[in-house]
């Protein structure tokens, strides 16, 4: 029954397409953030419904798109040129069987990146992609909330609508990816056409940030609970009494407190003491060792070069949770641990180890030039005093402020290559080259010449 479900809605939206190909585009964001093909039994999981999608989305592009307002630009050009770098890092790096592995999902997300930004010539068309990206990621944070507030949740226990670990399944991506997006959520509350703002959408958004809220609580990932800190400090840019309102937070999460289940409050005091926890100290020793790989091999190792470290550590005996797997020293001194084959837990450290030294350059250059791009945007146009363009500032703000709580995150989670970043990603860029070709043709158009309504206000998808 489930799977005819998901087939249906699939079939409905297929259907829309076919007069508005735009939407393929957004049915392939659907499938790549949702994955309803691990949600299914046996009818999606057994076709390649991603590629099938993605061919009809970039054959309606060709086909009926206007190519005449497509741009490629230069944060495009990085992300092909990182593509065929981590295509030869692949093939040629220390383990090419197990860089297969990665590299099988990695350059699909790189291409659909490199790819939305052409289809995003409207106003509209970019509200919509948004709009998708959130009710999308909503599906798994709805359910986690709901699911939070009736069992308080657990490290690794969450389950959100499938029992997966990939993806935005595991519990660190998906607390960054809550957090990240509120500020989108908000904008689409306030600027939103689609859905234009009214009661019902002010209260399903705030229903829908206090569940992104509680995912971290859900998760007991730390990496949400160091995002929603971000979040909190991001905000300082834009209030008027900052003081007053530093203040209320650090009052609202006194409060909060009492109300949180004792695990969560417990796994989030290791941080303050890493050399005690036992995940905290194994993060620190493979940054070191990825480090001297890197000082060694400046290229990379290539995907999954983590598989070859061997790490021996120490940890503080009066706190560590003794494992079995692990060989521990019988002294009274620290604890000895020999261990081997860790993940980076760090896109940084991902990227330093598998691409090298020109690989993290460039993927920093995509990630930073975004932030910077958006900076740019939000002072051209945030005294703006044209009606039609009261929604660019905030959009980029928003947009800015999502890429700065994932470049937070990141530092602890081992998300590099994650596909709904780059679709973030694409729509910086989407919004950039909008802006930048509609503030080209204000400035070339004669006096006393007309300009279709719709492309003028970008109405239209």
């Amino acid at each position: 029954m489930r799977d005819l479900i998901f087939v249906g809605y699939l079939l409905a939206l297929m259907l829309l397409a076919f007069k508005r190909p735009f939407i393929f585009t957004l049915i392939y964001a659907y499938i790549d953030i949702v994955a309803p093909q691990r949600l299914s039994y046996f009818l999606l999981n057994s076709v390649p419904l991603s590629l099938i999608v993605f061919g009809m989305a970039f054959l309606g592009y060709v086909i009926a798109d206007d190519k005449q307002d497509s741009r490629f630009s230069v944060r495009q050009g990085v992300m092909a040129l990182l593509l065929l770098y981590c295509g030869y890092t692949s093939f040629q790096g220390a383990l090419p069987e197990d860089a297969m592995e990665k590299w099988d999902w990695v350059w699909k997300a790189l291409v659909f990146a490199i790819f939305l930004p052409l289809t995003l010539r409207t106003k509209l068309r970019i509200e919509a992609l948004t709009l998708f990206m959130v009710l999308c990621a909503a599906t798994l944070i709805i359910t986690g909330g709901i699911k939070t507030l009736g069992s308080g949740g657990g490290y690794g226990a969450l389950v959100l609508l499938v029992d997966d670990n990939a993806g935005l399944y595991e519990g660190s991506i998906i607390s960054m990816v809550a957090i990240a997006i509120i500020p989108l959520m908000l904008w689409l509350s306030k600027h939103g056409t689609i859905f234009p703002p009214d009661w019902r959408v002010r209260y399903f958004t705030l229903a829908l940030v206090f569940a992104a809220l509680l995912i971290p609580v859900g998760t007991q990932a730390r990496t949400g609970l160091i995002c929603i800190g971000v979040l909190a400090v991001l905000q300082l840019r834009f209030v008027r009494y900052r003081f007053l309102y530093a203040g209320m937070a650090v009052m609202v999460g006194l409060m909060a407190i009492p109300f949180l289940p004792q695990a969560f409050t417990e796994r989030m005091e290791t941080i303050q003491n890493y050399k005690a926890d036992e995940s905290a100290s194994t993060r620190i020793a493979v940054w070191e060792w990825t480090i001297e790989y890197a000082n060694a091999n400046p290229m990379g190792g290539g995907f999954n070069v983590y598989r070859l470290n061997k790490l021996r550590y120490e940890l503080a005996p009066d706190q560590n949770e003794r494992e079995p797997n692990y060989d521990y020293t019988q002294d009274e001194g620290p604890i000895e641990i020999i261990d081997e084959g860790r993940a980076f837990h760090s896109s940084y450290f991902e990227m330093l180890g598998e691409q090298g030294y020109p690989g993290l350059a460039m993927w920093l250059f995509i990630h930073l030039g975004g932030i910077w791009r958006m900076e740019v945007l939000r002072r051209r146009y945030r005294n703006t005093q044209k009606a039609a363009q009261e929604w660019v500032a905030p959009l980029a703000i928003a947009l800015q402020h999502a890429h700065i709580i994932y470049m937070a995150g990141s530092l602890f989670v081992g998300i590099a290559f994650q596909p709904f970043v780059y679709m973030l990603v694409a729509l910086q860029i989407g919004l950039d080259t909008y802006m930048t070709r509609r503030a080209k043709e204000a400035a070339t158009i004669p006096i006393g010449r007309q300009i279709p309504a719709s492309r003028l206000s970008g109405a239209t998808l």
